[in-house]
Order: C-alpha cells, then structure tokens, then sequence
C-alpha cells in the first residue's frame, strides 16, 4: 500500500511561514553557485584543457539523473513521526554537502577534483529533489508561484553573495590570489569553507522552523503508514518507468522548454568565466595574472546576474498573477536570450553587468515558473517522483552537451568560449518559442 498523501484543503500560509519553508534553498544555492562559478577555473588550475571542460562537468547531471527520481520515490513513501516526509532526505544530504564543500577545493590534481565533484552532486541532489516537492506538497495552488518565486529570491540572494566571495576575501581580508605550482587560490578554498557553513546552516533552519502535513489515510496510523509500502521499494525503477509514460499532458510541454533552457545555461556555466578571462581580459594563459582578475570579474558579473534575480523574483507572483505563469516564463526567456547572445560583441567588462541582468531575469523565472506550472498538473501522491523525473529534462541535454561539445569546441569554433555563450542563447529562444504549445491546467 503506498502512503496517501495529505489531499485536503490547504490554507493561505503567512509570508513568514513560506519563508521558513523556502529558506533552506538558500544553502543548496551557496553550494551550487560556488561549483557553478568556479568549477571549469578549478579544472584549468589544475591543468584542463578547454575541449576537455564540458566532459568535466558530467557530475551534476549524471548525479541528477540517477539520485533525483529515487529520492523522491522514496520520499513520496516516507512519513517519520519527528522529521516527517522530505526533511530526512535534505537533512542527510546537506551534511554529507557541506563536508564535501571542505573537501572538494583540496584537490591536487584534475581527476581529485572531478571525483569529490560526482560526490558532491549526489549529496546536493539528495537535498534538492525534496527542497521542492516540499513547496508543492504545503502550499496551495493559489500560493505556489509564490513559494516557487520565494524559492529564486533565496537562489539569487546565496548566487549573489557566492559569486562575490573569492573577490572580497582577497580584496578585503588579504586572502591570497597565487596560483603557483597549479595551485586553487586560497580565496576559492575559502569560498568553499565559507559555502559548507552556510549549506547545513540553512537546511537546519527549515528543518526546525516549518511543519508538514502529515499523510491521510482511513485505515492506518501515522506510524503504521511510515512502515507501509516497504515491500514495493524493490520496484522502484519499474515505478519510475511507469510514471515516466503516464506524464501528464502539461509537464510534457514543459519538460521540452525544458531541454532547451538548460543547455543555454549549461554553456555559459562551462565557458562564461574562462571566455571573459581569454577573450575579453586577453590573457595570455591561466597563469597570468589577468586571467585570475577576469575569473575575478567573470564571478562579479554572475552576482550581479543573481542579485538581479533576487529582486527580480519578488515581482514573479504579480505578474504571474497578471499574466499567466506561462507567459510570463516566455516573455522572461526571451530576455534572457537577448543577454546570452549579445555576450558575444562585449569588448568594454563593464557591459557585461547588463548582459547579467537580462540572464539574471530568465534565470529568475526559470528557477519557478516551470514548476508553478508542473506542481497544479501532478497527482499529489506522487509529487515527489514526478519532480524527481522532471529533473530528468534538465540533466539529460547537460549529458549530451558535456558528451559532444569538446568536439564541437576543438572543431568547429576553434575553442571560442563566447561563441559557445552565444549558442546557448540561440537554445533560449527555441525554448521561449515552445512556451506557445503549453495550455496550463489546474487540477
């Protein structure tokens, strides 16, 4: 018998008890945006080569892929009579995050880094898939874009301070810059430090301060329904299959905007930072001092993308409200593509603040709007799994693009990291352009 989830009427929940719900995004985000910032400099620190970049980055989607839709399978399944139903999952994977976020930045070699990054994702992914299941499983249909639109503000408001780390540890604290010998910067090795507090510290907070509902069943008790269904874990693969092609008609449509969005993002995380380093602070190697101050720069510009974000997710529920989460998320990925592909034609630093704040506001509801969409079409016992395999159209083209654009790189754009930026902009607004197929449904 699988457990029933809670499907009565939820009430309106105050600012402040949404705001408890979605604040542990806040550490997942610290520790993504410091990989998502830093990761492709580390490898070249350490010797990668730029067609060798993307293949790197395989972790988080592999991870995502595998980890995503068996956690929330599980904790479809779970009810602990303390934790309740997802907190367990988040609570185990932001401490064993936060350890990897010490760990990780101590690598001395390509493949130490590459390793405690597949270790890393998987943690993360442990903690992420529940983080939204979550929102949907406490909020009504009515408040989701609000909870989903909160959940980007705490996105952009950790990338913000993440991506401004390494430089006000350096410039501020007199954290030292050096790379010799191959070596990570102690200012990035302190960012991770500082990320792996943050991680645990956020999570806790949510756990502590926000409830569930429990699971709502005739026949059983809350502690006789967390024993329930035990046996049917050994066809978890076949419930995912199955689920897999029962989707409903609504998270089809978004999950192909989707697979388009993602790689756009995917690129620019792969090759922004290094190409503004090369490119536009032309310098001549990884060891040369101006290529540190573009990495330097590159990860301003990303914080300004994020505090664009932040603010930006505030006005996401009133124009959801106005207009449609659909689209509002149509209207917002174009913008955002204008960001992308302009990168291309930069030559002055400082107009890459612009170029963010465009990404910056894609991003924002990119972090929201599909699943406001996805969470009103879903059965509500099965929240967890569904989210779990919508996250399956967000890793697969990473896969694909970490699997075939070194190639690409090395022979068709003689590794022109923001020509590479600039596709992913010309994948943001097919995406934008596929938002016309959804018709949005309510249950």
């Amino acid at each position: 018998m699988a457990l029933t989830t809670y499907n009565g009427p939820k009430p309106n929940l105050s600012f402040w008890q949404i705001w408890n719900i979605c604040f542990g995004f806040f550490g997942i985000q610290f520790g993504w945006s410091l990989q998502m910032n830093n990761m492709s400099s580390i490898y070249t620190y350490l010797g990668a080569d730029a067609d060798k970049i993307p293949g790197l980055w395989l972790a988080a989607p592999m991870t995502g892929l595998l980890v995503q839709p068996i956690v929330g399978y599980l904790s479809d399944r779970t009810w602990h009579k303390k934790l309740g139903r997802r907190k367990p999952y988040f609570l185990i994977g932001a401490i064993l995050s936060s350890l990897l976020l010490f760990v990780m930045p101590n690598s001395t070699a390509v493949w130490m880094a590459a390793g405690s990054l597949w270790i890393l994702d998987t943690c993360i992914n442990i903690s992420m898939e529940p983080t939204r299941a979550f929102i949907a499983d406490n909020l009504n249909d009515k408040q989701r874009p609000l909870g989903f639109s909160m959940q980007s503000m705490f996105i952009g408001a950790a990338a913000f301070i993440a991506g401004f780390m390494p430089m006000i540890l350096a410039e501020v604290f007199n954290v030292s810059r050096s790379t010799e010998g191959g070596k990570i910067p102690d200012n990035i090795k302190y960012s991770f430090y500082i990320g792996g507090f943050m991680f645990i510290s956020a999570v806790l907070y949510t756990i502590f301060k926000s409830k569930e509902y429990p699971p709502s069943d005739d026949n059983l008790s809350i502690e006789e329904l967390g024993k329930a269904d035990t046996d049917t874990k050994t066809n978890i693969f076949a419930e995912i299959i199955h689920s897999i092609k029962n989707m409903p008609s609504v998270m089809k449509k978004i999950a192909l905007v989707q697979f388009f969005t993602w790689p756009g993002f995917f690129l620019m995380w792969f090759f922004y930072t290094d190409g503004v380093a090369f490119q536009i602070f032309n310098a001549a190697s990884k060891d040369d001092v101006m290529f540190t101050k573009g990495v330097e720069f590159a990860g301003t510009t990303y914080s300004i993308e994020n505090l664009a974000t932040f603010l930006f997710a505030l006005t996401l529920p009133f124009l959801a409200k106005k207009f449609g989460n659909v689209k509002t998320h149509m209207i917002c990925l174009l913008i955002g593509a204008i960001g992308l592909l302009t990168v291309r034609f930069v030559t002055e630093p400082k107009v890459l603040y612009l170029n963010m704040v465009l990404i910056g506001i894609a991003w924002a509801s990119i972090l929201a709007m599909p699943y406001a969409i996805l969470a009103g079409s879903l059965p509500t016992n099965k929240i967890g799994i569904y989210m779990g395999i919508f996250n399956f159209f967000i890793v697969l083209p990473e896969i694909i693009a970490s699997l075939s654009f070194g190639y690409i790189m090395k022979n068709f754009l003689d590794n022109n990291r923001l020509m590479a930026v600039f596709i992913g902009g010309c994948l943001l607004l097919l995406s934008a352009i596929l938002c016309l197929r959804i018709k949005e449904e309510k249950k």
